[in-house]
């Protein structure tokens, strides 16, 4: 199939998921064009699976000169031509604090969690604690960017808050993977 996508920052990443078990419930924090939705959609989520995409399509710090009409638009058209089955996929668009806050009070436990919105670490904190209730036991967090090599302020990257959510909730959260990306599993 034919995905329209401006960039492949996604493509290092597909490689290492491909050994993650399939998933019936999926949330995803930052889904810009769509391509880690629409290889969610074509790899993991299940037949009649439930994905939750959660950006504001505003952009962040580091979007600056990209038109984020079109970058909507594209995700739009690439997910619509993923989506098979009797998959569910659900576009919040929003800040990542107040679509949790929604999703926490009436979805299901999720299989899988993927973190790549805002890169502040306040931010990616807040999406970590704010997610991490509705990860059930022994699903997968995934955090990306861990080693992002920008020059910015630590408080501009996601290490400082994925190394403090790893720390914090160190008697639930089991160490998995560790590189460009982090991977918890639930205990």
């Amino acid at each position: 199939m034919s995905y329209e996508f401006t960039n492949d920052w996604f493509k290092r990443t597909a490689h290492g998921w491909s050994q993650f078990p399939k998933a019936g419930r999926v949330l995803e924090i930052g889904s810009y064009e769509g391509q880690s939705a629409v290889w969610i959609i074509e790899n993991m989520l299940t037949d009649d699976g439930i994905l939750y995409c959660v950006d504001t399509w505003a952009g962040g710090e580091d979007h600056q000169g990209i038109d984020f009409e079109q970058v909507e638009t594209r995700f739009e058209a690439n997910v619509k031509k993923a989506k098979r089955g009797e998959q569910k996929i659900y576009k919040l668009k929003d800040e990542s604090y107040r679509a949790l806050a929604t999703i926490i009070t009436g979805a299901p436990e999720m299989d899988f969690i993927y973190i790549d919105g805002s890169h502040v670490a306040k931010d990616v904190l807040t999406d970590a604690c704010m997610a991490w209730p509705l990860l059930r036991q022994g699903g997968l967090m995934v955090f990306d960017d861990y080693i992002w090599g920008d020059s910015r302020d630590i408080l501009h990257r996601p290490k400082m808050a994925i190394d403090a959510f790893v720390n914090i909730f160190a008697e639930e959260a089991q160490l998995v993977g560790w590189g460009a990306q982090t991977i918890v599993r639930k205990r």
